[in-house]
C-alpha cells in the first residue's frame, strides 16, 4: 500500500507518522511518501519520520520528493494537508479583518474565504493530477477550509471525503470525563466543517444510551471553561457546541480579545520554528512535546482510520466525515458538505441518519452553507463581485459597508495567489 502526504513538510507530519508507526496493523503502510515544494523542510521532516518509523519497528519506505506526479503516481490515497501562502498568509487572515471589527480567523469569516479563494484552485490542479496517474485513488482532505474544499473535490467528481479533528478530540475528552474507553463513545456531531454541535453522547453505538445530560450535570464547568463559553449557555442549549462556535456565540468578545494580543499565526510559526529546529537533531526519533501545542490532536489515529476503511481494511465502523449531504439533512441542498457520523468503507462515506435538528442550529448551518456555495463560486471563477457576495452573505459580516471594505482588502492581501486579480 503506498499512501501520499501532499505537505508532507508540515511540522504536523511527525504526529501523522507516528499514527502510521503505532497503527500498522490497522494500516499496513508499504511505502509513505512525504511531498512539498519545500526541500528544506522535506529534509527535516522527512529524516524525523524515518527514525519513528524505525524506533517502532515499522518495516515500511519514507520517501520524500518536491515532483508532485512522481509523488501520487501509484498511491492508494493522498492526503492533503497544505497551506497555500504559508504562516504569512495566515497572519494576515487573522489581523486584515479585525481592523473592520469582524473576527481574524483562518478558517471562519473573511478570513476563512481569503484562504479559500488561494486553496481551492491548488487543491484542484493536485486532485486533477491524482486523477491522471491513478483514478482509483482516494483524496483525503484535511486542507482547511475543509468543507469547502472537499465540495470543490466532489463538485468536480474526485473520489474525496473530508477529515477534521474536532469530533475526535471531543470523543476522548468525554471519554476521559467518563472513565470509558474512546471506542465506547459515539457522537451524534452535526454541522458543518467548524460548525458543529454534539447533541448526544452514546455509550456503545448509534443506538446506545445518551449520557450528555450526565456529562453536563457533572463536568458542565470544565467543558465550559474548554470552549470559554459560559456554563449557563451549555445548560440552556444542552448539547455541547465546538469550541468554533464561540466565533459566533460571543463574536464581539473574541475581536476584543484578539485586538490585544498576538495572532495566532504569528504563535504558531515561533512554534513551528522551534519544532524544525527539534527535528534536525538526530538522537530525536519520536513526536516531540511540543507538536501537541501545534494543534491537531488525534489527527493522526482519525486520519489512520479513514484510510484503513475506504482502502478496505475495516477498523472503526462509523467516523465523523466531511461529505455530501444527499438528503441527510433536509433543509440543506444535497449537494452542501456536512460534518456528520458516516459509515465509510470502499465505496466511500454515507452519512447516519440524523435526527431532526433544532431550527436554532438548522438556521445558522443553512446561512452558512449558502456562504459556503458563493465562497466556492468566488474560488472557482473569481471577480470582485463574487467575493462581496459572499462576504454579504455569511452572518457574522452582512453589512454590506463592512462587506465592501473586506473585499478590497482581501483582494489586496491576496493579489499574488489570486489569478484573476
Amino acid at each position: 500500500m503506498k499512501l501520499t502526504v501532499v505537505g508532507g513538510g508540515s511540522t504536523y507530519t511527525p504526529e501523522l507518522v507516528d499514527g502510521f508507526a503505532r497503527l500498522r496493523d490497522t494500516l499496513p503502510v508499504e511505502e509513505l511518501v512525504l511531498m512539498d515544494p519545500s526541500q528544506d523542510r522535506l529534509e527535516l521532516v522527512g529524516g524525523l519520520a524515518r527514525r519513528i518509523f524505525t524506533r517502532q519497528g515499522h518495516t515500511g519506505r519514507i520517501t520524500t520528493t518536491s515532483s508532485l506526479d512522481e509523488a501520487v503516481d501509484g498511491a492508494d490515497a493522498v492526503l492533503l494537508q497544505l497551506r497555500v501562502g504559508g504562516q504569512a498568509a495566515r497572519e494576515q487572515d487573522e489581523t486584515w479583518p479585525l481592523e473592520c471589527g469582524c473576527v481574524g480567523q483562518e478558517t471562519t469569516g473573511a478570513g476563512g474565504l481569503a484562504k479559500a479563494l488561494r486553496t481551492v484552485p491548488v487543491v484542484l490542479y493536485i486532485a486533477d493530477r491524482v486523477r491522471r496517474t491513478n483514478p482509483h485513488a482516494w483524496i483525503i482532505d484535511f486542507t482547511n477550509p475543509v468543507g469547502i474544499v472537499t465540495r470543490a473535490l466532489l463538485r468536480a467528481g474526485h473520489k474525496a471525503v473530508g477529515l477534521c479533528n474536532v469530533a475526535i478530540g471531543l470523543q476522548r475528552k468525554f471519554a476521559a470525563l467518563l472513565s470509558v474507553v474512546p471506542s465506547e463513545i459515539h457522537l451524534d456531531h452535526v454541522g458543518l466543517n467548524h460548525l458543529t454541535w454534539e447533541t448526544a453522547v452514546r455509550l456503545g453505538g448509534p443506538e446506545g444510551e445518551d449520557v450528555l445530560p450526565k456529562l453536563l450535570g457533572e463536568h458542565g464547568d470544565r467543558i465550559a471553561a474548554d470552549l470559554r463559553l459560559p456554563r449557563p449557555l451549555l445548560d440552556t442549549l444542552g448539547v455541547v457546541p465546538s469550541y468554533y462556535l464561540r466565533y459566533y456565540y460571543a463574536h464581539d468578545e473574541v475581536v476584543r480579545e484578539l485586538r490585544t494580543k498576538p495572532s495566532r499565526a504569528a504563535e504558531v510559526a515561533a512554534m513551528e520554528r522551534e519544532l524544525l529546529a527539534l527535528y534536525a537533531d538526530p538522537a530525536l526519533d519520536e513526536k516531540p512535546e511540543l507538536l501537541a501545542r501545534r494543534g491537531g490532536a488525534f489527527y493522526s489515529e482519525a486520519a489512520v482510520a479513514l484510510a484503513a476503511a475506504l482502502l478496505g481494511g475495516g477498523g472503526t465502523p462509523y467516523q465523523v466525515v466531511n461529505t455530501y449531504n444527499r438528503g441527510t439533512l433536509p433543509f440543506l441542498p444535497d449537494d452542501a458538505v456536512i460534518e456528520v457520523q458516516a459509515a465509510v468503507g470502499p465505496k466511500g462515506a454515507a452519512p447516519l441518519p440524523v435526527h431532526p435538528v433544532d431550527p436554532l442550529y438548522a438556521g445558522l448551518m443553512a446561512d452558512v452553507t449558502a456562504y459556503e456555495h458563493l465562497a466556492l463560486e468566488a474560488a472557482l471563477h473569481g471577480g470582485r463581485d463574487r467575493v462581496f457576495r459572499a462576504l454579504l452573505s455569511h452572518p457574522l459580516i452582512g453589512q454590506y459597508a463592512y462587506a465592501e471594505t473586506l473585499t478590497d482588502r482581501l483582494i489586496a492581501h491576496n493579489r499574488e495567489h489570486l489569478a484573476w486579480a
